[in-house]
């Protein structure tokens, strides 16, 4: 996703941290890590909190594989032969099918808040990798809106299905490497759940 226009903005450290995140979940579930992020992954420190175990997790499943198998393995979970075990689609989530109701309110919604797909991606716009992305650009100010438009775009495009598709990632039977970015991704979305029933 890029956006139509720049906007400067100047989002807090919390902000800036959570747009990290959801970064990182929509780099690495948009293609495989190559060798060079499979070493700065394993170097991810951690700490004693849920969040900090799921990167310490991340960092030692990084350690364990190499760009080989965890390109074997991202083809199996979602490009397979036909299909993936696992298809990464809003429309597929919410209602069984794809490219349904879902896909067309969140391209609606993009076009409102100046984003567009970036040239030569195939995949639509509700694929996880792409929401993660969006919803990161939106926090870090990369796309304009700030973060009010970005816990919008969340609570309407991301919540309804993400927290289920990362819990299916980290339960699923080829999963290896992905099982800690699904187990990473689910305790994103916990995070966030959590974030927003705290009172204003």
């Amino acid at each position: 996703m890029r956006p139509m226009t720049q906007k400067d903005t100047a989002p807090d450290a919390m902000a800036t941290e959570r747009a990290r995140l959801f970064a990182l979940l929509g780099r690495l579930l948009v293609a495989a890590p190559d060798a060079h992020l499979l070493n700065a992954l394993a170097g991810l420190p951690g700490d004693s909190s849920p969040l900090g175990k799921c990167y310490r997790a991340l960092a030692e499943a990084a350690a364990a594989t190499d760009n080989i198998k965890v390109e074997r393995e991202f083809h199996t979970l979602f490009i397979g032969l036909g299909r993936g075990e696992l298809l990464p689609f809003a429309s597929y989530y919410i209602t069984g099918f794809l490219h349904e109701r879902p896909l067309a309110d969140l391209r609606g919604d993009l076009a409102r808040l100046g984003i567009e797909r970036a040239e030569g991606v195939a995949e639509p716009e509700d694929h996880i990798a792409s929401e993660c992305e969006s919803f990161a650009g939106l926090l870090s100010g990369v796309f304009p809106g700030g973060v009010a438009a970005a816990e919008a775009f969340f609570a309407r495009h991301i919540r309804p299905w993400a927290g289920r598709f990362f819990a299916d990632l980290e339960s699923a039977e080829a999963a290896s490497f992905y099982r800690a970015v699904g187990a990473l991704g689910r305790m994103a979305i916990e995070v966030e759940l959590a974030a927003q029933e705290l009172p204003v």
